[in-house]
């Protein structure tokens, strides 16, 4: 609240002073950056008081419900993202259900029988049935969805963890901690609530952190104790009694802030978000570690950033309710037309017809209003509830399909794909918009050295590996086998030892890094921040530049068989300004080095300025072709350069360091400037290019998903090079693209509001922004809608910067946005479906990945590294991202294409039987007779003619599987609406209407000449008869996919009319009740004349041939129109004609799209060549280096008896899952030269 009031304020000033209230979004970003905000107005905030070891004192605090009534103010640890539970899921399911209006309306129907039975003119229970099977379907639908989510819920609830219990740790479940409480942690354990870190056994109290399941991020984190818990809280005993208090802010869903102190022992000690675990990171590296729980359950950040359940529905469903509507309006407005009739009628009757009058108990108003409600009750079906319980097993049905696909199966992990819903399957085959996250979605999160480029020169894997009949690397000891990187030409230029660029290449990998090693079973292992950097290092290992160990001051590094130990003199730390990172040594010999990588922006700038010239040039300039080359296979590129410093410069350069490193005030520009000055005259040594592996099939599932019409945007938490370095890879981005900056977007949008023109035509474009520019456009999320463009208050200005930043990306070919936080990601897809009205869906696999799943129409969580909390949120599981591809244009396209056809079909059919009713009335005086047997009306849509309707939902295919991947255009139908709209509708009636005027009317017209069918029996039997064939016919013509099953279909439906018409005719029935069965033998009787069939037929024939030449001749003209767009005569069927006439225009019109102007009336800079650096590392672990608070282990004194007194319930393979201690230890220096 208080941070939205200070933006509307800061905006509020700018208004009064910017041209006409108009601010810039560079403006507000650089207003928020340097406000201080944080820093000043957070006492205001400081009203979170926890203390530790004393629940009594934390359970005081009250917050206010409603009224009087209160409850505890810090919740517990238990999280629940059910929508029921035992007492809320009938009333709320209820409530659900009758939300739509088609259920109302049955139940309204249904009450109208039930209070006036003399107005009912169909038998009750064929609308209660149905209606109460159709309930009762959803509600079991509804509960097995909501039972997984509590079995998921109760999973993560009663996940181990290690609580202090008195003067010792004992083993409880997540869901019985509460704020205050004090756990210990281990190697691998995940974080169950938001804890401050008091102490671990790393030194200093650091703790390592994974968290790319909560930001995406792949490089470790580091966080850290205060020292005054690290030096006190040295055993159990203390941390027993341990009653310091936090006071910090309330819960909140920044993820990467926090701000509080510590109170203890009578004195203040600040806190920030380094001092802070949040819940779902996972501890690495780190034997064990203490902490004091912040925020539980629903007040942890994690939990605050994902979202509530949404009620999902399709577009079908909301056009459906409309429909509904519409109808009901329909059949009321019908039923009052139909009663004029009646009552214009009704004196004319009783006096023709005197000798009935005796049965008239009512008066004319009274006979009136039932005969009204008579026409309501007889007229409903023509909105069939069996429509609505057909689709449902036809949604279930298309469902089981995905989990029954055999291509969507994964077997590396033994995981198929899984429809977690039912409902949405229709909607898959309308996806316009695709937001995926990166890490672990798009990615395996596995770096490999793939090629280097060494002096000028390219070295990449061998061709033929095959030729190596064992390792190349068996020479070296420590050689890490799984590095696939293999160059015999290289390891024999290494192995000579004659060239000195190869030499100072691998001793600056092994070098310059921040990489920590350890020992274990006699063999080192690395730890590294960031998986890039393990990959470099594991690299020069396995040519012979070893890393072995390192100090507070000095690095070892075994060089082919050689233990030489450097001196390092300085540390210059990698951060996102500088995009580099140098080490400054001194070696063995007494020469002093500075070892530069980074960005080959960054070092080309810096190299020394006769490399340019002569000799240097070729190399530079081979150099930047192997860039060009590495940038077009999508490598992550880092250049490598080093120089000799003379002692004297050092010596002037070392006192200036110091100076630098002792200011109080702007250390950090004066540490940058004098890094700068060291970082000069570099010598171009090479390029190394690490591959980020995308998932199998990545790029040509985005490639031929683009062509289907479906935009896909990549929504990560990772940094701006690495989520671009991906997007070239994964071919999201092309090197035709024109990159669209922040500024450059806070331009287009000032220049559109300046203008109040439309924004201008983007072409060939790609959007790139950060969370932080994002956070301009979102946070005005929850204001008015905008009433008026000219409008100049702040509300609507926030208001309009979303909508015009939404159709700016939505015209673009992709858009990336990086450093957002799970929240951010959700209000991305909320203003997406909130200003373009399309089916969205979101894919990911991670925690942080939640909110977007569930905020999107359709969510599709991965079965991945980041465990299964997107899985347990999502509507569909898969287990690789091109797995999308089949989902959407084959399970999706067939089952949209399918519940169309079904929808138009039975809309069609409905009215073509049900139309004759109302034909029916003028020639009954108006008075609600209804005309078939009321066995017929009830069994029609259940029996008659259900099973090719279900054939039809379920079995229906237009194009084969293999077509449909090949020609992804076909999807843009789906997008359209073009299988199902008002336009689909209104033929569908217009189509039914035709077909009960046909039928109607020329068996009324016949039956006038001949005797069999003069009577009402006869007549309603022959009219059944005729629309049950003609509809059969009409079956018969749509189906496309003609199998064994399609014909048993119709076979046995007519098997069943057969059937049960006999049966319910027959006499004995007739017997035993003879107004229920009042059709004796009237079927055999009519069916019996042959002029009778001859008149079905003549009826059946009309309807379907006209039908049949509209078809033939529309397709026959549709080619013809397409061969005058298009150049060329196609030879191919019909069908396809038409779709390569589409494609082959798409294709053109995209090569004149690539021919113009990247971007129209945007000024843009040249183009230089695009630099694929890309490097996952966090500032700050240098300084911890070279300050010697990385070196050294500590323990913490635990009691000897601690395992004995854990609870018998546990078991060793439970603690196992919590409680894991690594038995190796750091070593400063190892591994003696003889094991060479």
């Amino acid at each position: 609240m208080a941070l939205n009031q200070f933006m509307q304020e800061n905006q509020s000033r700018h208004n009064n002073s910017d041209r006409n209230g108009w601010t810039t979004l560079c403006d507000l970003k650089s207003n928020y950056r340097h406000s201080g905000f944080f820093s000043e107005n957070s006492k205001q905030m400081f009203t979170w008081e926890v203390k530790a070891n004393d629940r009594t004192y934390n359970n005081q605090f009250q917050e206010k419900i409603f009224l009087c009534w209160q409850r505890r103010k810090y919740k517990g640890n238990t999280i629940s993202t059910a929508k029921y539970n035992f007492f809320s899921f009938l009333p709320l399911n209820l409530y659900e259900q009758f939300h739509r209006m088609s259920n109302s309306y049955f139940l309204f129907i249904i009450i109208l029988q039930g209070v006036f039975p003399e107005v009912t003119t169909v038998p009750w229970f064929t609308l209660f049935a149905p209606l109460v099977c159709l309930i009762l379907i959803r509600a079991i639908r509804d509960l097995v969805d909501d039972i997984g989510r509590h079995m998921s819920d109760s999973t993560v609830n009663n996940r181990p963890c290690e609580m202090l219990v008195g003067e010792r740790f004992m083993c409880r479940k997540w869901k019985d901690l509460h704020v205050g409480d004090l756990v210990r942690l281990h190697d691998t354990n995940i974080v169950p609530a938001d804890i401050l870190l008091l102490a671990s056994t790393e030194p200093s109290s650091l703790c390592y952190v994974e968290t790319a399941d909560i930001d995406g991020e792949t490089n470790l984190k580091y966080r850290q104790a205060l020292l005054v818990t690290h030096n006190q809280l040295t055993t159990e005993m203390n941390m027993a009694f341990f009653h310091g208090k936090v006071v910090c802010e309330e819960p909140n869903s920044r993820m990467h802030y926090f701000m509080g102190h510590l109170e203890w022992e009578g004195k203040k000690f600040s806190l920030n978000s380094g001092n802070i675990l949040l819940r779902g990171c996972k501890i690495r590296n780190t034997d064990t570690c203490y902490g004091m729980v912040i925020y539980a359950g629903f007040d942890t950040k994690i939990m605050r950033n994902c979202g509530m359940v949404h009620l999902k529905g399709t577009k079908i469903d909301r056009l459906m309710n409309k429909l509904v509507i519409m109808i009901c309006i329909f059949v009321v407005l019908l039923s009052m037309a139909l009663t004029m009739g009646f009552w214009s009628k009704v004196e004319e009757f009783r006096t023709m017809h005197y000798y009935v009058s005796e049965l008239r108990v009512h008066d004319i108003i009274t006979e009136v209003v039932i005969v009204f409600l008579s026409f309501i009750i007889m007229l409903s079906v023509m909105m069939p509830m069996a429509m609505f319980i057909t689709a449902e097993f036809i949604y279930l049905g298309n469902s089981i399909f995905i989990d029954w696909d055999v291509e969507l199966y994964y077997a590396p992990q033994d995981t198929p794909a899984k429809a977690r819903s039912t409902s949405l399957t229709v909607q898959l085959g309308q996806v316009e918009y695709i937001f995926s996250d990166k890490t672990g979605t798009l990615t395996q999160n596995i770096m490999t050295f793939k090629k280097c480029c060494i002096n000028g020169i390219i070295y990449g894997p061998d061709q033929n590996e095959s030729l190596y009949r064992e390792s190349p690397f068996l020479w070296n000891t420590f050689a890490h086998g799984k590095m696939l990187f293999r160059n015999s030409r290289l390891l024999s230029i290494v192995g000579n030892n004659k060239d000195k660029i190869v030499r100072e290449f691998w001793r600056l990998l092994a070098i310059c890094h921040t990489v920590m090693v350890m020992e274990k079973d006699n063999q080192i292992f690395y730890q590294a921040a960031s998986p890039d950097e393990e990959a470099l290092v594991t690299a020069a290992r396995n040519f012979g530049y070893v890393f072995l160990a390192r100090t507070q001051d000095s690095i070892t590094v075994m060089e082919l068989g050689e233990r030489r130990v450097y001196q390092v003199l300085a540390m210059m730390d990698f951060n996102s300004i500088r995009k580099r990172m140098s080490v400054l040594v001194r070696s063995p010999e007494g020469s002093i080095y500075l070892y530069t990588k980074g960005a080959d922006t960054v070092i080309y700038e810096r190299l020394h300025g006769n490399a340019s010239f002569g000799k240097g040039k070729p190399v530079k300039k081979a150099t930047e072709e192997a860039l060009n080359a590495f940038a077009e296979e999508t490598l992550r590129t880092l250049c490598m350069a080093y120089k000799k410093v003379e002692e004297d410069q050092y010596q002037e350069w070392q006192q200036r360091h110091q100076e630098a490193k002792m200011r109080l005030e702007n250390r950090a520009q004066a540490l940058h400037q004098v890094y700068e000055e060291i970082e000069q005259d570099l010598q171009l040594l090479g390029v190394t290019a690490i591959e980020d592996k995308l998932q199998d099939g990545v790029g040509e599932t985005i490639q031929c998903l683009k062509k289907g019409n479906i935009k896909i945007w990549v929504l990560t938490g990772d940094k701006r090079e690495t989520a671009v370095n991906i997007g070239y890879a994964c071919q999201l981005l092309s090197e035709r693209m024109a990159i669209l900056e922040e500024e450059q977007i806070a331009e287009i949008l000032e220049a559109y509001h300046e203008s109040k023109n439309s924004l201008p035509q983007i072409k060939m474009a790609a959007i790139i922004v950060t969370g932080e520019f994002l956070d301009q456009l979102t946070k005005s999320a929850a204001r008015p809608m905008l009433q008026n463009k000219n409008s100049s208050t702040p509300q609507c200005l926030g208001m309009w910067q979303e909508r015009a930043f939404v159709e700016l990306a939505c015209s673009c070919k992709a858009v990336i946005c990086c450093r957002v936080t799970p929240r951010q990601k959700a209000l991305i897809v909320a203003l997406v479906k909130k200003y373009k009205n399309a089916v969205t869906l979101a894919i990911g696999d991670g925690a942080n990945d939640v909110n977007m799943i569930r905020t999107a129409d359709i969510g599709v969580g991965l079965a991945g590294q980041e465990g299964m909390q997107a899985v347990q949120n999502s509507d569909y599981m898969l287990a690789q991202f091109c797995f999308l591809r089949r989902l959407l244009l084959v399970h999706g396209r067939w089952s949209y294409m399918r519940v169309c056809k079904f929808l138009r079909y039975f809309i069609y059919k409905t009215l073509a039987i049900m139309m004759v009713q109302i034909w029916f009335a003028f020639y009954s005086g108006f008075t609600a007779q209804p005309l078939y047997e009321g066995w017929f009306m009830a069994l029609f849509n259940l029996l008659y003619s259900t099973l090719p309707v279900l054939y039809i939902g379920l079995f229906e295919q237009d194009v084969s599987d293999e077509q449909s991947l090949e020609l992804p255009e076909l999807y843009i139908a789906g997008q359209k609406e073009e299988l199902f709209n008002y336009w689909v509708f209104f033929q569908a009636i217009a189509h039914g209407i035709g077909t009960s005027l046909v039928n109607f009317f020329m068996t009324l017209w016949v039956s006038h000449d001949i005797g069999p069918i003069s009577d009402y029996q006869s007549f309603s039997t022959v009219l059944s008869l005729s629309g049950l064939l003609t509809i059969t016919m009409e079956v018969i013509l749509i189906i496309k996919y003609w199998t064994i099953l399609s014909v048993l279909a119709i076979f046995f439906s007519f098997c069943l009319y057969i059937m049960i018409t006999r049966t319910s005719q027959s006499f004995w029935l007739f017997a035993i009740s003879p107004t229920t069965f009042s059709f004796l033998s009237v079927d055999q009787n009519v069916l019996s004349h042959p002029y009778i069939l001859l008149m079905i037929l003549l009826n059946v024939s009309l309807n379907t041939l006209p039908v049949l030449a509209f078809r033939v001749i529309y397709q026959a003209l549709r080619p013809l129109r397409l061969k005058v767009r298009v150049a060329g005569v196609s030879t191919a069927p019909c069908w396809k004609q038409g779709l390569q006439g589409d494609v082959e225009e798409e294709e053109k019109e995209e090569e004149k799209e690539e021919d113009e102007l990247p971007i129209e009336e945007i000024p843009t800079m040249p183009r230089a060549r695009r630099s694929s650096y890309a490097f996952s590392h966090q500032e700050g672990y240098a300084k911890l280096i070279t300050q010697g608070t990385i070196m050294g282990r500590r323990s913490i004194t635990t009691k000897a008896h601690l395992m004995k007194d854990l609870p018998q319930a546990w078991s060793l393979d439970e603690l196992s899952m919590s409680i894991k201690l690594p038995c190796y230890q750091w070593k400063m220096s190892f591994l003696e030269e003889n094991r060479f």
